[in-house]
């Protein structure tokens, strides 16, 4: 795929010989470009750059008794706070400048030297002389200063645009739970991760990706945890993207997975600041874009899209028992107006007598086969869903209540379908809601229509076929080179303890070994993984035993921590 990346045709390259209005394309400018010492030849060539463009500040100003230093300040309207603009860059430098006495002697370098390491009072200041780099500085909010004979500019961070609160995620509701949600500014985001993770070894790498847009790309994980080989993958893939723009996190998401002729999802997207806290616990690398409140998680296996924040939140129990029903639900989803169409049309006998009479019943008069009216009803069913997305709030759930009910008491009055019918597509599509994820629940969808038209031609065969053509696609499948149905294939051992089942917390020791993370235990010193390996693997007889069990395990592992401790601290004395 990564091939085909880079084979991909280059922006730019079309229609090279289309004039702009004004002036010439940047690049022409700023590909032999340099900064010069004259401060108004500067300020010129911006200006040709911008072609006049009216949000595009150019403040110019002098300073000194004799106002002998000409300097200017160049920054976006609406992408600075201007606060800082006035009190920390224009009034630092004028009162300071003003201060300095007639024929002191003092040069243009030392003025600059003075400005740049005691006048200006903002907080993040740098130097910078590539052209480009400043160019790029001025359009991400930075304020530029420039100074009359000399030929690098100085980069304030000013900026300070508008931008949405930190709310409760829309995508991701819980009922217990953070409150709060990434929002479409990156630092906003970084803060709130870094409010979770207080770990010096959470490390936050910033990429620019997209030609024109040159949007902020954010890559984090733990250093002590996650895999260098995953990290390596992730920035090497990153860095074979050559496009105009990155809108959204889906354009990275569509660029770096591994299979994008399969419409089951490789990489997992969430807004909920906890749930990549958790997911970089166990070692995993997270991909965060500008512009976005979701945020992106690699690896991200089969059985990870099914699994919430709130799992982890609540008693094992009731956790344990909403991961089957999302499991029962994607199987009924998937299977469920299939089976119908099977045992209706092919496979009566298997049906006890009493409900095929009462199928029949309901199916007389109706002039379509169990095929036809499966389809209709469930392509019908999609309009409504994707109606119900489009339109707003109030409206589009209206929609999806009120035409359900007029459009299927319709069709069942007029004798269009039968009323089992409209029964078995109703839970199908309650069904498909409770799966967590999205993109998950969208391939869910199409691979249903898929097994519609198995069992329309094979009936049971044709399902079981399908079934075992879609497990085979699935073990085959890669998220970051790791297998997308592990830790089932290949199996490990304690695989169902947060699969199907989330075992109590005090089982938990052991992080997902899918991540390849480089401390395998949890919470317990990666000297000791051998010692403890061998205490987990005698516990996993003990599942799933709570309570007495646990926290004697518990005090088991305190002591031999202690024991450890007091042996390196003979160890040191000696």
């Amino acid at each position: 795929m990564f091939e085909f990346l880079k084979g991909l045709r280059k922006p730019g390259s079309r229609n090279k010989k289309v004039n702009l209005p004004i002036g010439r394309p940047v690049n022409e400018w700023t590909n032999n470009s340099h900064f010069k010492k004259n401060l108004g030849d500067n300020l010129e060539l911006i200006r040709k750059i911008y072609h006049g463009s009216s949000d595009i500040v150019f403040r110019e100003f002098s300073g000194g008794t004799n106002k002998e230093f000409k300097m200017a300040i160049i920054y976006v309207d609406g992408l600075v706070d201007k606060t800082i603009i006035h009190e920390e860059i224009l009034k630092s430098i004028m009162l300071e400048a003003r201060a300095v006495k007639p024929n002191s002697g003092i040069s243009k370098r030392e003025i600059y030297q003075q400005i740049l390491s005691r006048t200006l009072t903002a907080a993040d200041i740098y130097e910078e002389e590539d052209f480009k780099r400043v160019l790029l500085a001025i359009a991400s909010g930075d304020a530029v200063l420039l100074i009359d004979g000399h030929d690098t500019a100085i980069c304030v961070s000013a900026r300070g645009w508008e931008n949405r609160g930190v709310q409760e995620p829309v995508t991701e509701a819980v009922v217990r739970g953070p409150r709060d949600g990434f929002t479409e500014t990156l630092r906003t985001n970084t803060a709130l991760l870094r409010r979770r993770l207080r770990d010096p070894n959470l490390v936050i790498k910033s990429h620019v990706i997209g030609r024109r847009t040159q949007t902020d790309v954010v890559v984090a994980y733990l250093q002590d945890l996650a895999s260098p080989q995953i990290v390596k993958e992730v920035e090497k893939r990153l860095g074979l993207i050559d496009v105009d723009g990155i809108l959204e996190s889906g354009f990275i998401e569509q660029l770096i997975e591994d299979d994008w002729m399969t419409p089951f999802p490789q990489i997992q997207y969430t807004e909920r600041p906890d749930a990549v806290a958790g997911q970089l616990l166990e070692g995993k690398v997270v991909i965060m874009v500008d512009n976005t409140p979701f945020v992106l998680v690699v690896p991200a296996p089969f059985m990870s899209f099914f699994q919430s924040p709130e799992d982890y939140y609540q008693r094992w129990m009731f956790a344990t028992f909403s991961r089957w029903i999302r499991v029962l639900s994607t199987l009924i989803t998937l299977t469920l107006p299939g089976l119908y169409i099977a045992l209706s049309s092919f496979h009566p006998g298997m049906i006890p007598a009493r409900l095929v009479s009462s199928m029949a019943a309901a199916h007389e008069g109706v002039p379509f086969p169990a095929f036809i009216e499966a389809l209709l009803m469930t392509i019908t069913l999609e309009l409504l869903m994707e109606a119900g997305i489009r339109l707003p709030g109030p409206i589009g759930q209206t929609v999806s209540i009120v035409g359900g009910l007029v459009i299927g008491d319709a069709a069942v009055s007029a004798n269009l379908v039968s009323p089992l019918m409209v029964i078995v597509v109703a839970l199908t599509a309650i069904s498909s809601f409770t799966i967590p994820n999205y993109n998950m629940n969208f391939a869910i969808r199409v691979m249903r229509f898929v097994v519609i038209f198995a069992a329309a031609i094979l009936g049971l065969l044709g399902i079981v076929l399908m079934m075992l053509l879609i497990l085979t696609h699935l073990v085959n499948l890669k998220s970051f080179g790791v297998g997308y149905m592990e830790p089932f294939a290949p199996f490990k051992t304690r695989a169902p303890f947060d699969t199907f089942i989330r075992a109590p917390l005090p089982f938990l020791k052991t992080r997902p070994l899918y991540s390849r993370p480089q401390q395998t235990y949890r919470g317990i010193d990666h000297r000791n993984d051998t010692e403890q390996g061998e205490v987990m693997e005698k516990s996993d007889d003990m599942m799933p035993k709570l309570s007495k069990q646990a926290r004697a395990y518990q005090d088991d592992m305190d002591a031999k921590r202690n024991r450890q401790g007091d042996m390196d601290e003979g160890h040191e004395e000696e």
